[in-house]
């Protein structure tokens, strides 16, 4: 934490930004003293420089330490460097890719570099005025083709005008080789200049000292067939004194007929090879070579070079000094030959050399390296133009996006922060907030503690070979149709489409109506699950109580027929006693119902709605509660986190934000009708029918007085069905008060 300056001494200015309290960075005198601001209120203290939507060279110029992350020390030092080259601090602020060059600070050493470099930039393009932008350093080629000398140390036959240079170099690549000079061109240093005169000299010295070839025209050949066959004769004559020592052995050491046997039955033209591994001529135990004497085929033509050439033709045979006396003879000019040196040069020919070395023009070649090798400094400073303008471009976005969340806060929702990398259209929604991950395992890991719906998916395209995984977050509607498996489509910042499926969700509250039916739907799927549980498990038994079945039938016996037909007869008693148990089983549950509906009815119009009402809140309340909660801490700090960021403050996502981050398919009100819909009643004629049915079953249930076992105050208006009932004596239970003393009055007369 060196360049962090202690002594807080500058007035800062404080924003509300994402519901937290956040430094302001609102001029080039803030950005100028980052490294008096405590390293507590900067929202992120370090981040990778991959994965994020600024230029890949900007990023790699403000890593000052070149360990792949952008820290705090980073982001001081080019902020101090910056700031001390521009005159007006406040320029950085609108993010241009381009400067007047009179706007460069020349009273510092490293903006008068700067400056000197990108005038000599806008010459080199022979542009007009004092603007120079990021595209006039993007091509290094073109900001030397024009010139003479750029500083690298390599000249080409345009750095200068004198014809017999201009040939010089021409030569010089066309035998020693060349390098390739900024400009594009090819060209030469001092190492190639050097070494084409060397060549020269070298060359013409070795053939100064020429050594006559002993067999004229002839010799080179003469040269290599002795070479081709002396270990081949040297062969020969160790086999002959083999033979000599031993003569019975002789056979042996001569041709096998075995091999000949093994490969006569073949193209022989294709067996050179095994043929050249046969001896030379048949051994006879002669310490001699019989030149009249058949030679093996593979050899012979450099057999008969020597022969004709090499050997005095009087004699018939010769011996192995015979042999060793032909190297002698070439020996010297085999030594010179092999000594050659300048062959690079040596198409030029004796006379074109010797022209070079009368002319002299390598003093003046080297002069000229020495004359470009002399700008080097001036023209390495054009990395510092390149670098000066990708960091005065993308600065400052990288300060919103570090130092505080603005970008991400933004209340235009078309100004994306560096970490959001797209937008996926899915399931009728756009998801704005995308972000690239390396891992989805492990991001996916970490990111539960964000509160936030997640889909991970990967992407990929055509016109790219590398596959692209990004987490998406939902934060509007329902789950509807997400689930693993189902595709989408992904529009980077750059409007390049790429096929996405999601390969992983994190499942938190996407809103609060969506958890009012989490309670239900896990129900449901509870339920759905039971039943698919269940029905496997009946179909497997009963498909494993049918294989045995079928297994066991064909080795069923007599006795076991026997043993069937000695089974119990039906007994109806015990039929009659499961029924009657049915039968109460039955009567109590209807007991229960009748209980509970009798209950329902005793209750008034409001306390039936206020029962709903309550049993409604106990089942959704505490879910939705929940979410409520879950969707206040809803935080993007753990997605970054796992993305190697260090998020040093908390990032909320409040419900309202939350609903600028998702955008859901919203259609006009219109009447639509389906063509394949199924004909028959109307929807409005299918509720008054159902209307009518229930207020006739009700009528119904209250003319026949059903409903007065309900509620005895409600009575059938049919006297028939509303007559008193006496049981022995003992008034109905179901009897209202006045129907009571009737009967006592009845009773008493």
């Amino acid at each position: 934490m060196s360049l962090i300056n202690k002594e807080k001494k500058y007035k800062w200015s404080f924003v509300n930004i994402g519901g937290s309290a956040r430094v302001r960075i609102k001029s080039g005198d803030d950005i100028a003293h980052l490294a008096e601001l405590d390293p507590k209120m900067w929202t992120v203290l370090s981040c990778p420089t991959t994965g994020l939507e600024i230029d890949d060279k900007s990023l790699k110029y403000m890593d000052c330490d070149g360990d792949g992350k952008l820290r705090i020390n980073d982001i001081i030092s080019v902020s101090q460097w910056i700031m001390s080259i521009l005159k007006d601090k406040d320029l950085i602020l609108k993010g241009d890719d381009s400067i007047d060059i009179n706007q460069i600070n020349t009273d510092d050493a490293n903006g008068k570099k700067l400056y000197s470099s990108a005038k000599q930039i806008l010459e080199n393009l022979g542009k007009e005025g004092n603007l120079i932008s990021l595209a006039d350093t993007a091509d290094i080629t073109a900001i030397f083709a024009k010139t003479r000398f750029n500083g690298d140390g390599i000249i080409t036959e345009a750095s200068s005008d004198d014809a017999d240079i201009k040939s010089t170099i021409a030569t010089i690549i066309s035998t020693v080789g060349s390098v390739a000079d900024r400009s594009g061109a090819q060209g030469v240093g001092a190492e190639q200049i050097e070494a084409f005169y060397k060549n020269i000299n070298d060359y013409l010295a070795w053939t100064a000292a020429k050594v006559e070839a002993p067999f004229s025209d002839k010799t080179d050949a003469i040269i290599e067939a002795y070479n081709a066959l002396d270990a081949k004769v040297r062969d020969y004559f160790m086999r002959s004194k083999l033979a000599a020592f031993s003569p019975n052995n002789t056979a042996a050491l001569d041709i096998q007929t075995s091999q000949i046997d093994a490969i006569s039955a073949e193209n022989l033209s294709t067996k050179n090879n095994e043929i050249a591994a046969y001896p030379l001529t048949h051994i006879t135990g002669k310490a001699e070579l019989n030149l009249r004497a058949a030679i093996n085929p593979a050899w012979e033509k450099y057999f008969n070079i020597i022969k004709d050439n090499a050997i005095d033709t009087s004699k018939d045979v010769i011996t192995e000094e015979d042999w060793n006396a032909v190297a002698v003879k070439f020996s010297a000019y085999n030594t010179w030959k092999n000594s050659k040196a300048g062959a690079a040069v040596e198409s030029l020919g004796i006379d074109a050399m010797n022209n070079f070395l009368t002319q002299d023009k390598k003093a003046e070649l080297l002069d000229l390296v020495a004359q470009d090798a002399a700008l080097k400094e001036q023209s390495d400073n054009i990395d510092m133009v390149d670098k000066f303008l990708h960091i005065y471009r993308d600065f400052y976005r990288l300060l919103k996006n570090f130092v505080t969340f603005n970008d991400f806060y933004d209340k235009d929702r078309n100004l994306k922060s560096i970490f959001q990398c797209g937008t996926l259209i899915i399931d009728q929604r756009a998801c704005k907030f995308c972000m690239k991950v390396n891992d989805t395992g492990k991001h996916s890991a970490a990111a539960g503690t964000s509160g936030m719906y997640l889909i991970y998916c990967d992407c990929t395209t055509k016109t790219k070979t590398a596959k692209m995984q990004i987490a998406a977050a939902v934060t509007v509607g329902d789950i509807g149709e997400l689930t693993v498996g189902k595709n989408g489509v992904f529009y980077d910042n750059n409007g390049l489409e790429w096929d996405a499926v999601i390969t992983k969700i994190v499942d938190n509250p996407i809103n609060i109506s969506q958890s009012f039916w989490s309670p239900y739907r896990r129900m449901a799927t509870a339920i759905e699950n039971l039943i698919n549980k269940s029905a496997a498990e009946k179909d497997a038994k009963m498909m494993a109580n049918a294989t045995a079945n079928i297994n066991a039938a064909p080795t069923k016996t007599a006795a076991d027929a026997k043993a069937a037909a000695a089974t119990p007869p039906f007994d109806i008693a015990k039929v009659a006693g499961i029924f009657a148990a049915i039968g109460m089983a039955f009567g109590m549950i209807g007991t229960a119902l009748a209980s509970i509906f009798k209950g329902l009815f005793a209750l008034k119009w409001w306390q039936l709605i206020m029962l709903f009402v309550g049993i409604i809140i106990l089942i959704s309340g505490p879910a939705m509660v929940m979410a409520w909660l879950k969707l206040r801490r809803r935080n993007i700090a753990p997605l970054l986190n796992a993305n190697g960021w260090a998020v040093n403050a908390a990032s909320k996502i409040s419900i309202p934000f939350g609903e600028t981050l998702t955008d859901i398919a919203k259609y006009p009100k219109m009447k639509l009708k389906d063509p394949f819909a199924k004909k028959g009643l109307k929807t409005w004629q299918k509720c008054l029918i159902t209307f009518g049915v229930i207020v006739l079953t009700v009528g119904a249930l209250w003319i026949f007085n059903v409903l007065s076992y309900i509620n005895p105050k409600v009575k059938s208006p049919l006297p028939r069905y509303n007559k008193v009932e006496v049981v022995e004596g003992v008034v109905s239970d179901s009897l209202n008060v006045e129907q009571v003393e009737v009967i006592e009055e009845v009773v008493t007369e």
